[in-house]
């Protein structure tokens, strides 16, 4: 038997959704998000989890997960900073955010400083062109960035 790494809220949370899908299958990307929620990270135990519950093969979980760029399939940290750089946030200069925040930060994008506290990613695009450049941190939108706003932003997350 497979020790569970996913809480009784967890479980809760998908027997209460069950009824509202098709198929048990259907319940894939809810299932993700809610594990996302509970460990910061989708790890293959959790992945596999995930599958025993659902009753496919995890194969098919590593699949979606991969596929789409919200979910986390290696640690982050704390504060999880993704910064768009489709073509209307760099015009708007997205690109020297992003070095600033390398330089400030001493570390790469995709990668998270040494305490853990922040992971710097890449997002293809946020849908925020209207107010661009932006970024995601953690679950919230911050737009029309620049590097006086970013600097005001870290010194926040202190």
């Amino acid at each position: 038997m497979v020790e569970k790494i996913l809480s009784k809220k967890f479980y809760d949370r998908m027997k209460k959704l069950e009824p509202r899908y098709p198929t048990k299958v259907a319940l894939l990307i809810p299932a993700l998000h809610a594990a996302q929620d509970e460990t910061r990270w989708l790890s293959d135990a959790v992945m596999d989890e995930i599958a025993g519950y659902i009753g496919i093969h995890p194969a098919q979980v590593r699949e979606v997960a991969s596929f789409y760029t919200m979910f986390n399939l290696k640690p982050v940290g704390k504060y999880h900073l993704k910064l768009c750089t489709n073509v209307a946030c760099c015009l708007r200069g997205s690109d020297e955010v992003m070095e600033h925040l390398e330089k400030k930060l001493g570390i790469k994008c995709g990668e998270t400083t040494a305490d853990n506290k922040i992971t710097l990613m890449e997002e293809e695009c946020l849908g925020a062109c209207g107010t661009a450049p932006a970024m995601m941190l953690n679950d919230d939108y911050h737009e029309n960035l620049d590097i006086q706003k970013m600097d005001r932003l870290l010194s926040s997350l202190e």
